[in-house]
C-alpha cells in the first residue's frame, strides 16, 4: 500500500465492526474510520474515493450522511453496508452499491475494488471524451496533410488509442455483473453512444 492507494471511509457505529472492515481493507487501501454519522461528515473530504456507510446510526442516519455527501459535491462512490433490508425508497437514494449485513471479507473487498474501478473508468471516459472532442475539432479545421505532419496531432491520436486500450483492459477485469451494470450507467450519464460505439 502506498500514499497513492485509494482512501476508503468506513462509517459504522459499532466500533468493533468498523475496525474489522478497516482491517480487511488495510492491505490494499488507506482507511479512515468514523463511528457515527457526525464523525463521518468531519472525516469526509475530496481525498475519499469510497465510502462504506451504515444506514442506521443513532446520531445521524446513513441516509442523511449520503445526502450530505452528494450535497457537498464530493466525487466518491458510496456503498451502503447495513442490516436494513432494501425497500423501494432505495430508488431515490444516491448510493452506488448496497450490501446487507452480515458481509464477508471477500464481498466487502470486491465491492470496494469494483467501486474504485468504476471511478477510475469514469475519469478515463471523461478524458477520452475531451480528447476525442479536440481531435474532431482539429480534423474539421485542418487538412489531411497538415494533420499527418503534426507531431501534436500524432501525440493526441496516440493518447486516445492508449486510453481506449486502458479502458478496454479495465472492462475485462470486471468480474461482477453489478459493477459492469454500474459502469454502463455511468457511460449513459457521461456521453453519447456514437463516441463509444465499440463499447
Amino acid at each position: 500500500m502506498t500514499d497513492e492507494s485509494p482512501l476508503v471511509l468506513v462509517v459504522e457505529d459499532e466500533p468493533d465492526l468498523a475496525d474489522l472492515y478497516a482491517a480487511w481493507l488495510a492491505d490494499g487501501y488507506r482507511v479512515r474510520t468514523a463511528y457515527g454519522g457526525c464523525e463521518a461528515l468531519d472525516a469526509l473530504d475530496e481525498e475519499v474515493a469510497v465510502v462504506l456507510l451504515d444506514r442506521r446510526m443513532p446520531d445521524l442516519s446513513g441516509d442523511e450522511v449520503l445526502t450530505a455527501v452528494r450535497d457537498r459535491g464530493i466525487d466518491c462512490r458510496v456503498a451502503m453496508v447495513t442490516a436494513v433490508e432494501p425497500d423501494f425508497d432505495v430508488l431515490e437514494m444516491g448510493f452506488d452499491d448496497y450490501l446487507v449485513k452480515p458481509v464477508t471479507k471477500e464481498a466487502l473487498r470486491e465491492t470496494v475494488s469494483n467501486l474504485h474501478l468504476r471511478s477510475a473508468y469514469d475519469a478515463g471516459v471523461q478524458e477520452l471524451f475531451s480528447l476525442a472532442s479536440k481531435r474532431a475539432l482539429l480534423e474539421s479545421e485542418k487538412g489531411e496533410t497538415e494533420l499527418r505532419d503534426s507531431e501534436e496531432y500524432a501525440d493526441l491520436d496516440e493518447r486516445i488509442r492508449a486510453l481506449r486500450s486502458d479502458l478496454d483492459d479495465a472492462l475485462r477485469t470486471i468480474d461482477d455483473h453489478d459493477a459492469f451494470v454500474g459502469i454502463c450507467r455511468d457511460l449513459e450519464r457521461g456521453g453519447s453512444a456514437n463516441d463509444f460505439a465499440d463499447y
